[in-house]
């Protein structure tokens, strides 16, 4: 693979908020999985483990996540960011506004920007979900190569013509997913990535975010 296809590959990713229903084969899951896996972590501690549902199992979840998001307050086992501010909270009002004009949400229409806000508890429509976790023991360094697994798999699952969307909101309901799952207490939850094939005409789909410049991401020190 050359630099080229790299960023063709990264350009062509996207956060999809739509989905068909059709399964993914099991064999293309675990092809990205196998991929994924080869990301790198801090002593080669590989924190990351999958809990991936699909059929029944992703509609049970998906039914089971909509109730809670409907009577429980957000518990996620890893704290939310204080704040979003400057350049962070102006990207992140972007994003927003960029979703919401794609599917019609008018500015100040509380009720519709929420109902909206509900699609990522339904999954966006996704035949699958995987849940990640990794070692509470290991705290943020755990976290952080997990960052680093989510990178590889949605980039290996673009690669299989995968989409795919990472999800705080998912983990936003940590103790409906340690007993749903059957996941320890010991481990932290840390985000969803429901993936499927997109639908492509949907106006979720329609828009795409865009990315800082190299000038405005690095201090450059001693390099010519």
């Amino acid at each position: 693979m050359t630099p080229s296809d790299l960023d063709a590959l990264l350009a062509a990713r996207h956060s999809c908020r739509a989905f068909r229903p059709d399964p993914v084969p099991r064999s293309v899951i675990e092809g990205i999985i196998s991929t994924a896996r080869r990301a790198p972590s801090w002593c080669n501690a590989q924190p990351w483990q999958l809990t991936v549902t699909s059929g029944t199992e992703t509609e049970r979840f998906r039914a089971a996540l909509q109730a809670e998001a409907n009577d429980a307050a957000p518990a996620p086992d890893l704290d939310w960011p204080t704040r979003y501010s400057g350049i962070y909270q102006e990207r992140r009002r972007t994003c927003g506004w960029q979703l919401y004009e794609a599917v019609g949400v008018a500015r100040g229409d509380r009720a519709a920007s929420a109902r909206q806000m509900m699609e990522n508890f339904a999954l966006f429509g996704a035949p699958h979900c995987a849940i990640l976790s990794s070692p509470a023991e290991l705290g943020p360094y755990g976290a952080m190569d997990c960052g680093g697994f989510v990178t590889a798999f949605t980039i290996a699952a673009q690669a299989y013509g995968v989409a795919s969307i990472a999800q705080a909101a998912v983990a936003s309901y940590g103790p409906l997913l340690h007993r749903h799952f059957a996941i320890p207490e010991d481990r932290l939850i840390l985000c969803g990535i429901s993936f499927g094939y997109a639908q492509g005409d949907h106006e979720a789909n329609s828009f795409r975010t865009e990315r800082a410049a190299v000038s405005d991401i690095v201090d450059w020190r001693g390099v010519a």
